[in-house]
Parts: C-alpha cells; sequence; structure tokens
C-alpha cells in the first residue's frame, strides 16, 4: 500500500515510516497540514497516520479534508492527547483507527495489517455484488465428458499452487467461470479476484487500467488511479484473452510476473505486487509466437500449466443437462419455474452445432423462456436458425437436391468453426475453394 505519515514531529516520521516499510508498503511523509493534503490530492494514499495536533493545525480538519478525496484513504490518528472523547469524535468523522502515543512499531504494523483486509474484503463484497447483478446462471463445473474432466482435474490440481494457469479454448466455453472458480480453490481465495479484459481499450488506456497511472500522466489524468494490479494484489489477476494484448504492453507484464514489479503510467517508481495469474484466450498463442505477435518469453512464463476447455458440440453427454439448468434458472426469474421444453426443442438443441457455445447456450433459452407463451418452450420460441438446421439435419435421404445438402453443410461448419482456415481443414477442401463455393451458395 502506499501510506502518508503527516506528523509536526521528525522522529515520529521517521520511527512510522520504518515500520511501515518494513512491512512491505511504500511510504511518504508531510510535516503539516497543507503539505499532508497537497500530496494527498496529487498522489492518493491508501492509508494516512495523522497526527491529531499539528503545531497550529487541527488534526481533525485535515481528517475532514482526506474523508472528501474519492476513493478515500484509511485515516489512522495517534496523538499524545488521547482521550475517549477525541477517540470517539475520530471515529464519527471517518477515522478507520486511533494509536495513542507512544506506540510501538507493531502497533503500526498491526493497524496496516488491518487495512489490508478491510481493502480485500470491499474488493470480495464489490465483486460478489458484481456477480449477483450479472444475472448470470449458477455455476456448473461438472461434467460426464472425459475431455471436460480432465481440463477441470487439471485446473483444480493447478489452483492448489501458486503456478500461472493459461486456460485455452473457444470463445463462450466457460473460461472466465473455470478462472474464478481456481481462485476460490486457492490459498488467495479471501483475497481480490480482479478481471482484465484484454481487447476492450486502446494501448495507452489499457495500460492505465491495468497498472495505473499518476496525476498528469495524460491528458484528462486529473487524480491519480491504482490500477487492476495493485488491486489483485494478494490475489488473482485473470487477463481475459491475453492473446490480443497490446504488443508494447507485454513485456511490462512480463517484468510483473518475473520481479513481481511494475511502474504506474507517468511515474518512475517502482511497485511490489503478489498476484497470480491466471490467463485465457481463444487464439492459438504458440502461432501467435511465430508470427511474432506475441512474445515468446512471455508465453513460457504464462504457459506453466495449461488447460484447454472443449466447446459445447464437443460435450453432448452435458448438453441436456446443461440446458435443463439454464431453463430451471431463467424459468424462476420469469416467474415460470415450471416451465419445460417441448420434444422438438430437444431435438433442436441436440443438432444445433453451438458455435457460440455455453454463452450462447443461456442467451437462446433466457429468450426462449421470455417468449413462450405458456409452460412449454416451443421451436417457434428460439431463434429462426434452430427451425432451418432441424430441418435440414432431417433432409438427408429425403427428395433434396446435393447442392441443398451442399449448402447447409457448409453453412452449418462456417458457423461452429473459428475461421475459414479451420472449416476449409474440416471440409477438407483448400480455403480458396471454399470462398468460391460460399460466393456460389450465397453464404458470404
Amino acid at each position: 500500500m502506499r501510506v502518508l505519515i503527516v506528523d509536526d514531529e521528525p522522529s515520529i516520521r521517521r520511527t512510522t515510516r520504518i515500520a511501515v516499510e518494513s512491512s512491505g508498503h511504500a511510504a511518504a511523509e508531510a510535516p503539516n497540514a497543507a503539505k499532508a493534503i497537497k500530496a494527498a490530492e496529487a498522489e492518493g494514499f491508501d492509508a494516512v497516520f495523522l497526527d491529531v495536533k499539528l503545531g497550529a493545525d487541527d488534526g481533525l480538519e485535515v481528517l475532514d479534508r482526506l474523508m472528501k478525496l474519492r476513493p478515500a484513504p484509511a485515516v489512522i490518528l495517534f496523538t499524545a492527547y488521547a482521550n475517549i472523547a477525541t477517540a470517539v469524535e475520530a471515529m464519527r468523522r471517518g477515522a478507520f483507527d486511533f494509536i495513542p502515543k507512544p506506540f510501538t512499531p507493531d502497533q503500526i504494523r498491526a493497524v496496516l495489517a488491518k487495512v489490508a483486509r478491510a481493502h480485500a474484503m470491499e474488493r470480495r463484497v464489490q465483486a460478489l455484488e458484481n456477480d449477483l447483478a450479472s444475472g448470470a446462471p449458477p455455476v456448473d463445473l461438472e461434467s460426464a465428458e472425459p475431455s471436460m474432466q480432465r481440463a477441470l482435474q487439471v485446473a483444480f490440481k493447478a489452483a492448489e499452487t501458486h503456478a500461472n494457469l493459461l486456460i485455452l479454448g473457444p470463445s463462450g466455453t466457460g473460461k472466465s467461470i473455470l478462472a474464478r472458480e481456481v481462485h476460490k480453490r486457492s490459498a488467495r481465495a479471501e483475497a481480490a479476484f480482479v478481471t482484465v479484459h484484454c481487447p476492450s481499450l486502446s494501448k495507452e488506456l489499457f495500460e492505465s487500467e491495468l497498472f495505473g497511472h499518476a496525476r498528469g500522466s495524460f491528458t484528462g489524468a486529473v487524480s491519480e488511479t491504482s490500477g487492476k494490479v495493485a488491486a489483485a494484489d494478494g490475489g488473482t489477476l485473470f487477463l481475459d484473452e491475453i492473446g490480443e494484448m497490446p504488443q508494447e504492453i507485454q513485456p511490462k507484464l512480463l517484468r510483473l510476473l518475473q520481479e513481481r514489479e511494475y511502474e504506474r503510467v507517468g511515474e518512475a517508481v517502482p511497485r511490489r505486487a503478489d498476484v497470480r495469474v491466471i490467463a485465457a484466450t481463444n487464439r492459438d498463442l504458440a502461432a501467435e509466437v511465430k508470427a511474432g505477435r506475441f512474445r515468446e518469453d512471455l508465453f513460457y512464463r504464462l504457459n506453466v500449466i495449461a488447460v484447454t476447455l472443449p466447446g459445447l458440440r464437443d460435450r453432448p453427454a452435458d448438453l441436456r443437462r446443461l440446458a435443463d439448468s439454464v431453463r430451471r434458472y431463467f424459468g424462476s426469474r420469469a416467474g415460470k419455474g415450471d416451465i419445460k421444453f417441448s420434444q422438438a426443442v430437444s431435438d433442436a438443441l441436440g443438432t444445433y452445432p453451438w458455435p457460440g457455445n455455453l454463452r450462447e447456450l443461456r442467451n437462446v433459452i433466457e429468450r426462449a423462456v421470455i417468449l413462450a407463451p405458456g409452460d412449454t418452450i416451443e421451436l417457434a420460441d428460439l431463434p429462426e436458425e434452430f427451425s432451418a438446421a432441424r430441418s435440414q439435419a432431417s433432409a438427408v435421404g429425403a427428395r433434396v437436391t446435393l447442392d441443398e445438402l451442399e449448402a447447409e453443410h457448409i453453412r452449418r461448419i462456417l458457423a461452429s468453426s473459428r475461421n475459414l482456415d479451420e472449416a476449409a481443414r474440416i471440409l477438407g477442401i483448400d480455403p480458396a475453394t471454399l470462398y468460391r463455393k460460399r460466393s456460389k451458395l450465397g453464404l458470404l
């Protein structure tokens, strides 16, 4: 944490600073109220040790100013004029704790540990609130498919260690869900789980979000931010879609992994962070390394333990159970707790290729639950592609042309493939031929 020590006695500041830094935190000093307020507004601090008697200044007035900052630091008051009335008034104004002088280094370290635990609890509460607000179905990490069982076994074994974990698989297969479950099963479960979406921002804003920035470091940086790495200190940092991380940021992430150090944007002060990194991607990182788009040394740092989650179309034994679980969840939320699938819907769900995987399954069933007029979900309540897929699936042997069958087969392979090259390999033709067939069949 970043800690500010405000006292008009140099010996007190020096003693407190030694105790703070021996606990692994960074410390700054201010001898009076004016410099304390200026430093707090410019840099921001996680905690402030504040003397109630600052020469001619009133420490309680400084406390009031500090409490107006966003985010406000945890303020610990100490004074030789300790009394119950002062302590009660300080707590009423928002002080975190109160230490009478003379104090020992152990008291300083103990109250810093309390601040750290309070910060961790705030982050956990925020994460739980975000989960509740997301409206997502409950996590289902059971499987009857051997490939999924193996992936879960490796991931949960890795959870017991501090090793970095790389989760691979197509979009929508539940990589973020598995990452959160690994965190919950780890020794870091009581600390924060912080997610960073790598493709979401420009290089400059991404670096600021990840590492934080100092005030005035770029246009619009009117205040400092601590960043996601600092928020995840002691816990888990989940880097979603790391294959799209800007190349300029990759060496800085490598430094964090190797040395546990990083620097905020616009600042040359090394900061330390103890984070366990879990990364996920739908890309082939080994191919990205060969293409020069991803650093080889970073790849090997991340790839200590890797698991691959199969797509939903490769989990036929799990499909019905997953669909029923999602149906019950959204049925309950919509006040249709007894809603069921018709036989035609069950058949359509089983034959559909699910290119969007679990994410698509949830979206399709939520939509169907909302649209169904009665207590049964019918085929008409599903998106149009399900009716088309169902009718075409039953067309083999029926009186349809080969061109019609070929068009539907190509459409389904394209829908379930990550890109044109993969679809061409499955069909056994070269990409140029596939492109011409798409054009001829009107599938572009």
